[in-house]
């Protein structure tokens, strides 16, 4: 494909390409769709190739899949060259890629918290580090999405290293909004925080520990999850908006939020509802 003469200029077309890391399943597909019906080029990355070229093929020519995967610095670096060789800018970035893994957080094997960590995290730095200096060197509006999580503010037993990930997550995003504020830059950053939306996170079989936990959450999501694609219509309302906190599923995180502030506040221990005892 020829690449698109753009400007630096700063032409007033904004948010006309993608980049959406997790694309091939779940939030990530459901943003590279919703995406795509807003009239935009999205290149879509994962690690599943297979996946990727389904999600790709459905969605018709503004998609281009690459895969990629986001624990490889170089990968992520190799999908940045080519979307800005190719269009020549990226105006929204979405640091989405995500990984769960559940049980007694003493009893988790150490390389699912490394694959937690190096997915959930290095995944969204290594794509800060291939974007951010592109994008500074445009010197054109642009925004960076990263996904946290409702559980990266609302900590949960039997699912410890999704959110520690998460809780570093939202850190990550603050001090990157303040990074960019201090250098005056264009770019304006985002953190989505989902709630319940349907997706395979929870395909993996879960500890013996973790079972009944893992039955009861794949059971509401499939009962109260967002469905991908309504979610993301409610995310790129709220991009549209200019909002830095994007909850889309207000109902899933004000009162538990509320709740806790409060508890911290009151030095309170925490309370987790579902726990025998701390009711």
């Amino acid at each position: 494909m020829a690449a698109r003469q753009r400007s630096f200029i700063c032409p007033p077309d904004q948010m006309t390409v993608a980049v959406i890391t997790g694309a091939a399943s779940g939030i990530g597909a459901g943003l590279a769709r919703e995406a795509a019906r807003r009239g935009m080029q999205v290149v879509l990355a994962d690690r599943d190739a297979i996946a990727l070229e389904s999600v790709a093929a459905g969605i018709g020519t503004c998609a281009h899949p690459v895969v990629t995967d986001v624990t490889d610095y170089a990968a992520v670096d190799a999908l940045a060259t080519l979307a800005f060789d190719r269009f020549g800018a990226v105006d929204l970035l979405f640091n989405n890629a995500g990984v769960m893994a559940t049980g007694l957080s003493w009893e988790i094997p150490a390389d699912k918290w490394a694959a937690s960590w190096k997915v959930n995290v290095d995944g969204i730095l290594n794509g800060l580090r291939a974007f951010v200096p592109r994008l500074i060197a445009a010197n054109c509006p642009a925004r960076i999405i990263n996904t946290a999580s409702v559980g990266g503010f609302l900590p949960s037993p039997l699912m410890a290293p999704y959110s520690a990930t998460k809780f570093a997550v939202v850190a990550l995003t603050e001090a990157l909004a303040g990074e960019l504020k201090m250098l005056r830059s264009k770019i304006e950053v985002s953190l989505l925080a989902p709630g319940p939306v349907k997706s395979d996170i929870f395909r993996d079989p879960p500890p013996q520990a973790a079972e009944q936990f893992h039955g009861v959450m794949t059971s509401m999501l499939a009962q109260n999850g967002l469905e991908p694609d309504a979610f993301a219509n409610r995310v790129f309302d709220a991009i549209e908006r200019g909002e830095y906190w994007i909850i889309p599923q207000p109902e899933a995180f004000d009162q538990g939020f509320t709740a806790r502030t409060e508890t911290i506040a009151k030095r309170q221990a925490p309370i987790f509802y579902g726990v025998e005892g701390n009711e």
